[in-house]
C-alpha cells in the first residue's frame, strides 16, 4: 500500500521554457518531492502534433531533461523519463478514443487555440491529444495532477473519461484530483500582461527563459508593460503591475501586504530592478547545473534508465487491466 499520494505531471520539449512553466509548474514539482511519490514525463509524443525537425527533437528531448534535474528534480526522490519510451501510453489512448464521445472532443478549447495558430496542419492527433493525455494520466493510477488553469478543462476530461469506463467495464482507474498552485499558477506575458506567458510567442520582451543571461532579464524587466498610476499595489484591474508582483510574489514566498510594504513610495523602476535581481539569482543556480548536466548524455541516460524501470511495471500493470476489461487479447 502507498504510504504518499502520487502525482503525475508531464511538459512538451518544444520552445524554451519560460519563468512562467517554472511558477506554474516545475518549482511545484520540487518543493512537492518530500510529501508526493512523483511521476514527472517530457512528453515528447504530444510535440508531434505540431510538425518537428527530428533531430531537433531529439535534442531538446535531452535539453528538458537536464532542465529539469537543474531545477531540482532529484531522481532519488522522483521519477523523470520521455513518454515515447513507454508504449503504453499510445496503446492506452487508443482504447480511450474508444470511449470518449466526439462532443467532449469538440469542447476542448485549446484544440480550437492551437488551430488558429497552426493552420495549415489541423492534424487528427492535434483533435485527439486530450485522450493521450488521459492515458498519460491514468496508466500511473495517480492521486493528484498539478496543472495550471488552462489545463483544467482537460483534467475534467479525465476524469470523466475514468468514470465511465470504471462504470461500463469495471475497477480500472483513480480518479484524479487538479492541484493547482496558489501562487504563480498564471504568469503572464511581460510585454502583454493580459496573454499568458507563452514559449510561442514571438515579442523579444514576452517572456523570462530560465536560460537568459542576467543582462537579458534586467532588460526585459525593464521594458515590461507597467501604467501610469505609480502605485504599487495588487490590484487585479492593473494588469502589468499585478502580474510584476505575483512573479515577486512567487518568487519571494512574501505576503501580499509585505510586498506592498517594501515598495510603498517608491517608483515601478525600484520594483523593476529588485525583480530583476530576484530573478537572476533564482535562476543563476539553475544555469549553472544546467551547464554541467546537459554535457553528459551518459549520465542521463542513467537517470531516464533508472525511472523506466520503476514506471514501466505501473504502466503495464494499468494498460492490461483495461486491455481485458475491454476484451482485447
Amino acid at each position: 500500500m502507498r504510504t504518499r499520494k502520487r502525482i503525475f505531471s508531464g511538459i512538451q520539449p518544444t520552445g524554451n521554457i519560460h519563468l512562467g512553466n517554472y511558477l506554474g509548474a516545475i518549482k511545484s514539482w520540487v518543493d512537492s518531492q518530500e510529501d508526493y511519490e512523483n511521476i514527472f514525463c517530457v512528453v515528447n509524443s504530444h510535440a508531434i502534433t505540431i510538425r518537428q525537425d527530428p533531430k531537433d527533437l531529439r535534442q531538446k528531448t535531452y535539453d528538458l531533461i537536464a532542465l529539469l534535474l537543474a531545477c531540482g528534480i532529484d531522481p532519488k526522490k522522483s521519477h523523470l523519463f520521455i513518454q515515447s519510451q513507454v508504449d503504453e501510453h499510445a496503446a492506452l489512448a487508443w482504447i480511450l478514443d474508444c470511449n470518449i464521445p466526439m462532443g467532449d472532443m469538440n469542447r476542448m478549447t485549446q484544440f480550437k487555440d492551437k488551430s488558429a495558430k497552426n493552420p495549415k496542419n489541423i492534424n487528427v492527433g492535434l483533435f485527439n491529444y486530450p485522450a493521450l493525455m488521459a492515458a498519460d494520466i491514468l496508466l500511473y493510477q495517480v492521486d493528484c495532477v498539478p496543472v495550471g488553469e488552462d489545463q483544467k478543462q482537460h483534467l475534467e476530461l479525465t476524469r470523466d473519461v475514468a468514470m465511465r469506463f470504471n462504470r461500463d467495464y469495471g475497477e480500472c482507474f483513480k480518479i484524479p484530483e487538479a492541484l493547482i498552485p496558489k501562487v504563480g499558477a498564471r504568469i503572464m506575458g511581460l510585454d502583454n500582461p493580459e496573454s499568458k506567458m507563452s514559449k510561442s510567442s514571438s515579442g523579444e520582451n514576452h517572456a523570462i527563459f530560465l536560460l537568459d543571461t542576467p543582462e537579458t532579464i534586467i532588460r526585459k524587466c525593464k521594458k515590461a508593460v507597467t501604467d501610469s498610476s505609480g502605485v504599487i499595489a495588487f490590484d487585479k484591474h492593473r494588469a502589468g503591475i499585478y502580474n510584476l508582483l505575483n512573479i515577486y510574489q512567487a518568487l519571494t514566498q512574501k505576503t501580499q501586504e509585505a510586498i506592498e510594504s517594501e515598495f510603498v513610495n517608491k517608483g515601478y523602476g525600484v520594483l523593476k530592478t529588485t525583480l530583476s535581481e530576484i530573478i537572476i539569482e533564482t535562476l543563476r543556480p539553475i544555469a549553472k547545473r544546467y551547464a554541467e548536466l546537459s554535457s553528459d548524455k551518459s549520465y542521463l541516460d542513467e537517470v531516464l534508465a533508472h525511472s523506466l524501470d520503476n514506471v514501466r511495471p505501473i504502466a503495464k500493470a494499468t494498460y492490461e487491466r483495461a486491455k481485458e476489461l475491454v476484451g482485447l487479447v
